[in-house]
């Protein structure tokens, strides 16, 4: 490989292929920053679990309506305790040996009839704890109770989210995604802050916008994004848009698409009528499960229903990136420019196979983020490019 090009990709093909890369990133990456977890109305009266590097946390309310993060494990044998996510009870057991917390995670009960304990302390078998913490309706966890403060590590990223007031949006249930992707995590995050490839993948699914004045930057190690609508769709919008249009924008946040990552792995993709998360969650090196869920303006039916209608014909276009149709169920043909990210992603995770994959020269400024995450995926592996 040209020496030259060797440093515009600064992560090894192993980083995107073996497993010891993957196990590492658990615990270096992924147990080392905050992670989404759900949003807060996931909980009401239930509990979630959630998988953080090699951890899995429970995140559920107390009586009193606090929320509060433990790990997943009995403190007898380390047994899982709850699984996935159900009707929250007055205590925690486990269902191995009958142990029980209480929603404080303190040891409450312990059945002596089946075992002898010689030296009990329940005081110091309490649950592990985690970190957890609010922000815009989100749950966000960390497996060290004792981690940096929350805005801390966020930092100034926490402007990059757009004008939108996400507590004024209601989730659509309908609208909600999820995409088992061939490809590793970190090529789905640099597809993602690749601004390269918006007029050219999606150059017509995703033609409502201005790619020639998109704005990017790392604030910290997250990744802020801003590009506004084309004129075009800025002038016929009340018509072309696929939804209420939101109508929180000021002159100081204007309209258009504002699509941060927050490292390592969770997208906020906000615009001109809709307000969404892309969580980006690691299965193995090889796939990633992507899922996306949404928030549009409370409106009724009837006016969501109109709203359609109005811009059913500029969607309904064959909106296909080749003039001619080469095969059925094409995701180049699907005019969703979702498909078109997966499909772009697993030809690149199948190119690394090749004994001549090498990456050629970038775009100066719309590819230059995908280094700078690389780089900061180096200074938490703790290697040196």
């Amino acid at each position: 490989m040209n020496k030259k090009l060797e440093k515009i990709m600064l992560l090894p093909k192993d980083a995107y292929l073996s497993e010891s890369w993957f196990k590492q990133e658990q615990a270096l990456i992924f147990e080392k920053n905050w992670q989404f977890a759900g949003f807060i109305e996931d909980l009401k009266e239930n509990f979630l679990t959630v998988q953080v590097g090699r951890c899995n946390l429970i995140i559920l309310k107390n009586a009193q309506q606090q929320l509060r993060a433990y790990h997943n494990l009995c403190r007898h044998r380390g047994t899982q305790l709850l699984r996935t996510c159900g009707k929250k009870k007055k205590t925690i057991t486990c269902p191995y040996h009958d142990w029980s917390y209480s929603l404080e995670g303190e040891l409450i009960a312990v059945p002596q009839e089946k075992i002898e304990f010689p030296e009990l302390d329940k005081s110091r078998l309490g649950l592990h704890k985690a970190a957890v913490k609010e922000w815009l309706g989100m749950i966000w966890v960390h497996v060290d109770p004792n981690a940096p403060f929350f805005f801390d590590w966020l930092g100034e990223a926490q402007k990059a989210v757009g004008p939108h007031h996400v507590d004024e949006l209601v989730e659509y249930p309908d609208t909600a995604t999820q995409h088992d992707i061939k490809a590793n995590w970190k090529i789905i995050v640099e597809n993602y802050i690749d601004g390269y490839h918006l007029s050219h993948l999606h150059s017509n699914t995703l033609d409502m916008y201005n790619h020639q004045q998109q704005h990017s930057q790392f604030v910290g190690s997250h990744f802020a994004f801003y590009e506004p609508l084309s004129d075009k769709f800025k002038h016929n919008l009340k018509k072309m848009s696929p939804f209420p249009l939101i109508e929180h924008f000021t002159d100081e946040q204007p309209i258009g698409a504002y699509v941060p990552m927050f490292f390592p792995n969770l997208g906020i993709a906000a615009t001109e009528s809709s307000w969404s998360i892309f969580h980006v969650i690691p299965l193995t090196p090889e796939v990633t499960r992507v899922i996306t869920r949404t928030r549009l303006m409370p409106v009724s039916d009837w006016e969501f229903a109109k709203q359609a209608s109005r811009s059913w014909a500029y969607y309904s276009k064959q909106r296909s990136k080749y003039d001619q149709p080469l095969q059925e169920d094409d995701p180049m043909e699907s005019g969703d420019f979702m498909l078109e990210d997966v499909f772009a992603c697993e030809q690149q995770q199948k190119a690394l196979q090749s004994p001549l994959f090498s990456i050629g020269a970038t775009a100066r400024y719309q590819e230059a983020a995908i280094q700078e995450f690389q780089q900061h995926i180096l200074n938490f592996m703790e290697m040196k490019p």
